[in-house]
């Protein structure tokens, strides 16, 4: 199942529900958004400096983290981003492929 790391920032309305329901119903809020499209929260942390928290999650398809990220910017409350994480074995088949490539200028 691909692998994603959103970074999640709260919005002044986003902060004060933090502080009304806490960390652990965050995350279990997020284990439930993912769930609910068939996927699962492998990690969440909350941090200091410019993102707030940090949720990698595993999720069926694309389309299935779209769907989380355009819930969560609709909300209100956070605005996210979203990386695809690729595993060291998928840089493996990476590395192995060679696509014809022609730079710019050449």
């Amino acid at each position: 199942m691909p692998k994603y790391l959103l970074q999640v920032n709260y919005t002044t309305e986003g902060a004060k529900g933090l502080i009304k329901d806490g960390g652990s119903k965050r995350r279990a809020a997020a284990q439930a958004a993912a769930e609910s499209l068939g996927g699962r929260i492998e990690s969440m942390y909350f941090a200091f400096g410019d993102t707030d928290a940090y949720v990698i999650a595993d999720m069926p398809d694309h389309a299935s983290t779209a769907a989380i990220t355009l819930a969560l910017g609709a909300s209100g409350a956070a605005t996210g981003r979203t990386t695809v994480l690729l595993t060291p074995e998928e840089m493996d088949q990476a590395a192995k492929k060679t696509p014809t490539y022609r730079p710019p200028g050449q």
